[in-house]
């Protein structure tokens, strides 16, 4: 079964295909699937994260931390090791014990406007009790801030503003810290491909920020906070044990992407789907796959490899790093059993919890659903 799904999971090379964000047509989204160290023994270097990852892995569900959950979309773990659960949809944030499955409400998000793709999006837990926000506002995309007191979250003071939208999809949403202690931020085409290539535009693109809204001095660009440009519609941001930034990225209707991020590198959206651009001075994907096989949300990085949560695909592809970084074969788990799958967050060594996400508007919720499972991961 691993073999068969696997063939058609491509690196660097093309396979045809389809987004959350990417099918058949972007015109009507309630039809479409679419547009959503130290040296070793024989003097070789250690990555600095440990080992690399087998060439084949293992994937166990080991529980169901929570149920009936609203549209999930943003996931991260607080310090005690509860988690904030966004709902795209009713704009809420829930808090879950793990151990328990018990959840509360601890507020909900002003200024949302929940449509098509758009909503609240990613999170991610910055310094001093704050919790940062990418949502889907009346007139455009913003990154907002609230003081999280651990029982509710405050009024959302706006971070950054003005990130093209669209009225339905293509609004990108992955949010996270680096390593560096930056804020970055994915962004989508809003629908207009040629905004990906304008460097004067917020869409597109991944951005840095510092935890303030500021444009930090070491960005590729003095005073812009595009870190890179030329992508489609991006979702999922993880760093490897190098401090290495990958990102997941829906295609249109052939290829799905996974893409290791360079400061100031273009990743040729609209002018390449996949790889093949690099002759033309573009940065070709790391990996591919048809997008009946992917539309990639959430991904994660956990003991030696890479985790790609998609929805048209409802699985969750493997991606091992090798001693020297290099990207391996895919590996697909899950294929078919829990559905669309939304987030993924690794929460210790080998130990990962995904989000369903059956309850938007082209799953096919069942009692139960959406689900934050249990996954521990080899």
């Amino acid at each position: 079964m691993v073999a068969a799904l696997t063939a058609c999971a491509v690196l660097a090379v093309g396979c045809s295909g389809q987004d959350e964000d990417s099918s058949a047509s972007d015109a009507d989204p309630s039809t479409e699937e679419a547009p959503e160290g130290g040296a070793t023994d024989d003097g070789t270097e250690e990555p600095p994260g440990g080992e690399a990852a087998a060439a084949e892995g293992t994937v166990e569900v080991v529980g169901t931390v929570a149920e009936d959950l609203p549209s999930p979309w943003g996931l991260v773990e607080l310090p005690d090791g509860d988690l904030l659960v966004g709902s795209r949809d009713e704009a809420t944030v829930l808090r879950v014990d793990p151990d328990s499955g018990e959840t509360s409400e601890v507020g909900s998000v002003d200024g949302v406007d929940p449509a098509g793709e758009g909503g609240l999006l990613g999170l991610a837990l910055g310094d001093g009790d704050l919790l940062y926000a990418y949502l889907t506002a009346e007139s455009d995309n913003r990154i907002v801030r609230m003081e999280y007191d651990g029982d509710s979250i405050g009024s959302p003071e706006v971070v950054l503003d003005g990130i093209p939208k669209d009225s339905r999809i293509h609004h990108g949403g992955g949010l996270a810290f680096g390593p560096d202690g930056m804020l970055y931020a994915a962004t989508g085409d809003a629908a207009e491909p040629d905004l990906a290539q304008d460097s004067a535009s917020l869409a597109g693109k991944i951005l840095r920020l510092t935890p303030d809204g500021e444009v930090p001095e070491d960005n590729p660009d003095s005073g812009s906070p595009v870190y890179s440009l030329g992508h489609r519609n991006v979702q999922g941001l993880a760093w490897d044990d190098r401090d290495r930034l990958w990102a997941s990225e829906f295609g249109a209707r052939d290829l799905d992407e996974l893409n290791l991020i360079e400061p100031g590198g273009n990743y040729g959206w609209p002018e390449f789907e996949g790889s093949g651009g690099e002759d033309a001075g573009f940065v070709d994907p790391v990996a591919e796959w048809p997008t009946d096989q992917a539309s990639p949300s959430g991904l994660a990085y956990a003991d030696g490899a890479l985790w790609m949560a998609t929805l048209r695909g409802e699985r969750l592809w493997r991606i091992p790093l090798d001693e020297s970084g290099e990207a391996g074969e895919p590996e697909a788990f899950l294929a078919g059993e829990y559905g669309r799958l939304r987030a993924v967050l690794a929460v210790g060594p080998g130990d990962l919890l995904l989000a369903t996400n059956e309850t938007d508007t082209r799953g096919t919720p069942e009692e139960g659903d959406d689900r934050l499972l249990r996954l521990t991961v080899s």
